[in-house]
């Protein structure tokens, strides 16, 4: 028996990079999957793919959550197809970069809107749904902590919401024996921060490492606090950075 059979998970944003490979590794660890995408359809569909061919079960629904009313939207829709939820991976986000006296109202509205509001609100649906058990995992940054780079401004204090939305919701929601932590990422190959990409080697030289992290090492650290083992652990934020601030 698997560590999630019969769990329902919610990714966001699992069309690619770390959402992709936490919607993977939950679906290998037995967890019925929904796979949420933007725009990317085909990608989605890929990720579902090799969740069935693994044995897994998944779905991909489309929902773009910087949109108002998109999140009840697709909560709808996870109640329709599958009943309940267990599990949800707040991973959807987006990163500019531009200094302070350039940024505008818009820049603020959109990136507040997907990296904090749609994660605020998919947390309140799912915290309506859940049962003890339960697990939210917000995909954080470790910029949170640590800033070491011009123009993340707005990222940056979106991350930290997002570390400071996890403590208070483990308050609210502990006594019904629901947990939520937050997973902090470094440098990590993807699409949107490829290893090989600008400032890569400056990004490698401030990890103890040396090196980028890769999706699926995010994604092992979701699973285990998705899964059983980690039901002491909640309210906590978890650097997976190579030790960058350390």
């Amino acid at each position: 028996m698997k560590q999630l059979d019969g769990k329902v998970a919610l990714v966001t944003g699992a069309a690619r990079g770390i959402g992709a490979a936490v919607a993977r590794r939950l679906g290998a660890e037995g967890a019925q999957v929904v796979v949420n995408y933007s725009r990317s359809q085909e990608a989605a569909d890929a990720v579902v793919r090799d969740i069935v061919a693994a044995g897994g079960q998944a779905a991909a629904i489309q929902a773009d959550l910087a949109e108002p009313g998109a999140v009840e939207r697709l909560f709808a829709q996870v109640d329709a197809a599958f009943g309940r939820l267990d599990i949800l991976v707040n991973n959807a986000g987006r990163f500019d970069r531009k200094p302070l006296a350039e940024c505008t109202e818009a820049d603020f509205e959109a990136m507040f809107g997907l990296n904090v509001r749609a994660v605020f609100l998919a947390a309140r649906e799912a915290a309506r749904r859940m049962g003890p058990g339960g697990r939210i995992v917000n995909i954080g940054s470790n910029n949170a902590d640590h800033v070491p780079y011009d123009g993340g401004g707005l990222y940056v204090a979106g991350k930290a919401a997002v570390a400071g939305f996890t403590r208070a919701w483990s308050r609210d929601l502990g006594p019904r024996g629901i947990t939520v932590n937050c997973v902090q990422p470094g440098s990590t190959d993807t699409d949107m921060n490829p290893a090989d990409g600008e400032r890569a080697a400056l990004r490698k030289q401030m990890s103890s490492l040396g090196r980028y992290g890769e999706p699926h090492e995010v994604a092992a650290l979701v699973a285990f606090l998705a899964g059983t083992e980690a039901g002491n652990i909640t309210g906590a934020s978890f650097d997976i950075d190579g030790g960058t601030n350390a």
